[in-house]
């Protein structure tokens, strides 16, 4: 493990894996350096690239430090990107491609881009969220029920199934969930209203790639595909036999690489 410090303060944990140009990575929800698709994808690309996956701040190794604004996690990627080289390769999954195309909108030293699946809505096409959704979790994070904000998060806002969180409960993964809750306000500030951010997608000068999973549903394929429009030098690829819960490491990795190495 390393780490750095972003200019606030707050202490950055990062792996670094592989040899070659540097990718970092940026997870969403739930998601922590040590995630098996984190570090299968690293496992994958070492070949192609020096892999740094980050802890976000609040999450895993990594201190946080209050008032959160969104702007504190961009200066946390461009720390982490200053601590690996000085510039680097991203790429984003979920709200951390979000997070991702943010910073490069905002001037990071990123040479390319890779954005899967970012979950912005495109004209009513995703599911909508309870009224209140982000004040919801951001009040049970607030009350200390951070068990009861992960469930709302997953079943209201990733819209699993009550009955599989349920039974996710019981299980040892769940403190670790927990922990991560408080983040989880985080990730809404992220995503903001959801809908796609055309002015700053359009400010991106990067070659951006943008994923999307063959069995992902239609509203993710909308996002990707108008997250590509807005970008002004985007390609769009779609991973056969893939969704978003789920993606195959080795096959995201295969395509991830040819972008890297054109």
């Amino acid at each position: 493990m390393h780490t750095t410090s972003s200019p606030d303060g707050t202490t950055l944990a990062y792996d670094r894996t592989g040899a070659g140009p540097v990718l970092v990575v940026v997870g969403g929800a739930f998601g922590t350096r040590d995630h098996p698709s984190v570090t299968g994808l690293a496992e994958h690309l070492s070949a192609h690239a020096t892999v740094v996956a980050y802890d976000r701040r609040g999450r895993g190794d990594s201190t946080d430090t209050s008032p959160y604004a969104v702007e504190r996690e961009i200066e946390d990627l461009a720390a982490v990107i200053e601590a690996t080289g000085g510039r680097a390769h991203v790429y984003g999954l979920s709200s951390g491609a979000a997070l991702a195309a943010r910073a490069a909108a905002a001037g990071l030293p990123i040479d390319r881009l890779v954005l899967h699946e970012p979950p912005y809505d495109v004209d009513g096409a995703r599911p909508p969220l309870a009224p209140g959704f982000s004040e919801q979790v951001a009040a049970l994070v607030a009350d200390g029920r951070n068990g009861d904000a992960v469930d709302y998060f997953m079943t209201q806002g990733m819209g699993l199934p009550a009955e599989m969180v349920a039974s996710m409960r019981p299980t040892p993964v769940w403190a670790g969930l927990e922990a991560l809750a408080p983040t989880l306000v985080y990730d809404n500030a992220v995503m903001g209203d959801n809908t796609v951010p055309v002015d700053a997608l359009r400010r991106i000068a990067q070659p951006v790639l943008v994923l999307q999973g063959e069995l992902s549903p239609d509203w993710f394929h909308r996002a990707a595909a108008a997250t590509a429009a807005a970008c002004p030098d985007a390609q769009l690829h779609e991973l056969p036999g893939q969704s978003h819960f789920a993606p195959d490491d080795a096959a995201v990795a295969a395509v991830v690489a040819e972008f890297l190495h054109p």
